[in-house]
């Protein structure tokens, strides 16, 4: 199983420098304009709250748009990847953008053991991140072990129903192909997951964590079933033929209780 790291870890290099060149990641936003915040982290504001002063670990960061986005609603942020490429784009972003922000170079699964436990108020994780994870409980662990007590898990995620669909079918149906439930063996070239809403949700309440927040919404902020999908503004596509059948993502919060024991 440990070779999925590999794998996975050199299709991440191998993107790092497009993606941060691409508009998608708007790089060039993020310099000319200091109050710019990514798309992802600006849809999800209001569910957001004040963060200011808070000690924050972005998990899975990739090229640090959310990681900078995060800082500039006044976290202090560490954003933490196992990609080097990566993270050399995102500390350029940060450089661009004048945010101070941490980047480490790790395995979520080892962020714990290289950030300290309770270190944090928020471990924030966006969306892309847990289909390349083996193991959801382990993860929700690893969550658990870097909050203070009262801190909070913040996650936006593609709903583990849309990772079940066939992205290209010219008859334009959404069918389920490929497997809803955590399997032992992965998806694809790359190494990848789904996890059932159910599995992360009871992952994240045995891990010591109370849910505090489930919300699903019926857009994604990437086209990810090309051809099938409208742009909607705000850098979120949504399904063009009735929407409405279709969780696209969701949005869940948890907290480690106030008063528990690390």
């Amino acid at each position: 199983m440990s070779e999925y790291r590999e794998v996975n870890r050199a299709s991440w290099d191998e993107r790092a420098s497009s993606d941060a060149a691409s508009p998608e990641f708007a790089f060039a936003r993020f310099a000319e304009d200091p109050s710019f915040l990514s798309y992802v982290v600006r849809y999800d504001l209001p569910r957001l709250g004040e963060i200011r002063d808070l000690e924050g670990v972005h998990l899975q960061c990739h090229i640090g748009t959310d990681t900078v986005s995060l800082a500039r609603l006044g976290a202090r942020m560490t954003g933490l990847d196992f990609s080097s490429a990566s993270l050399d784009q995102a500390r350029r972003l940060a450089t661009v953008a004048n945010v101070e922000a941490t980047f480490v170079l790790s395995d979520v699964y080892g962020a714990a053991a290289v950030l300290g436990r309770g270190c944090f108020d928020l471990v924030y994780t966006g969306v892309g991140a847990l289909c390349w994870l083996p193991d959801i409980n382990r993860w929700a662990q690893v969550v658990a072990d870097l909050l203070r007590p009262g801190g909070r898990l913040f996650l936006r995620e593609g709903h583990p129903v849309l990772w079940t669909l066939s992205a290209s079918r010219p008859d334009g149906l959404l069918v389920l192909e490929r497997p809803y439930f955590e399997r032992e063996q992965p998806n694809a070239v790359t190494h990848e997951w789904n996890h059932g809403l159910g599995e992360i949700v009871t992952a994240v309440l045995n891990a010591g964590m109370e849910l505090t927040m489930l919300e699903e919404h019926d857009s994604a902020p990437w086209e990810a079933l090309p051809g099938q999908m409208e742009d909607v503004g705000g850098g979120e596509w949504r399904l063009s033929d009735r929407p409405g059948r279709l969780p696209h993502t969701y949005t869940l919060q948890g907290r480690r209780p106030p008063h528990q024991d690390s």
